[in-house]
């Protein structure tokens, strides 16, 4: 049996389809090197794993699974992060239906929603992501602050969208101007994607 490693994707979408707010050539730089970077990392892991399974040996397991849980987090945030992004030209401005409900029940409205979330991405400690999360106990949508890949990060929270504020995600576009990496974001998120991730939690 061969045991199943993780695969970098394919985009949604052409690599110039987000542009202005997401230049070709920073986009092939965060999806082609730095994510790929991680998904290879991951599967080291995994590899080494595997191979320390099937020969019996010791391995350090803290530094291993500490490993794993950064490389394998940045592989499932960046593919969250492609599919909550939509090409500039087909790209609406605000959700609808379900979603945009739960937002006005939790927020009060979308633009708090929007200026939460946009404090949270702008403020992540060093490099790191802001996410939409829903409470399954409470049915609640939380904003959650994700330090690295994988510190801060709610147990058994659902992620609905997530926005990268490393840098690799916006230096050669904006510099050192995180929150106007953040403003641009709002004119490309899916939100028919991030909607039907509610959805399909509500079933």
């Amino acid at each position: 049996m061969v045991n199943r490693l993780y695969t970098l994707e394919e985009l949604p979408y052409d690599y110039a389809a987000l542009a202005p707010y997401i230049s070709e050539t920073q986009l092939r730089l965060h999806h082609d090197k730095h994510h790929a970077a991680y998904v290879n990392g991951a599967n080291a892991i995994l590899e080494r794993l595997d191979k320390a399974r099937q020969a019996g040996t010791d391995i350090d397991m803290k530094a291993t699974l500490k490993e794993l849980s950064f490389q394998a987090g940045g592989h499932i945030l960046h593919r969250l992060f492609w599919q909550n992004l939509a090409p500039a030209d087909k790209a609406v401005k605000e959700p609808d239906g379900t979603l945009a409900e739960a937002l006005k029940k939790e927020f009060g409205s979308f633009e708090r929603f929007k200026k939460e979330f946009s404090q949270a991405a702008a403020s992540t400690e060093g490099s790191g992501w802001a996410a939409l999360v829903r409470c399954g106990l409470t049915g609640r949508l939380l904003i959650m602050q994700i330090e690295k890949h994988n510190v801060n990060v709610y147990p058994q929270l659902r992620i609905l969208m997530v926005l990268d504020v490393w840098e690799h995600a916006y230096y050669l576009d904006y510099k050192n101007e995180r929150p106007k990496f953040v403003d641009a974001f709002w004119n490309i998120v899916n939100w028919d994607e991030v909607n039907k991730r509610l959805e399909a939690l509500l079933k």
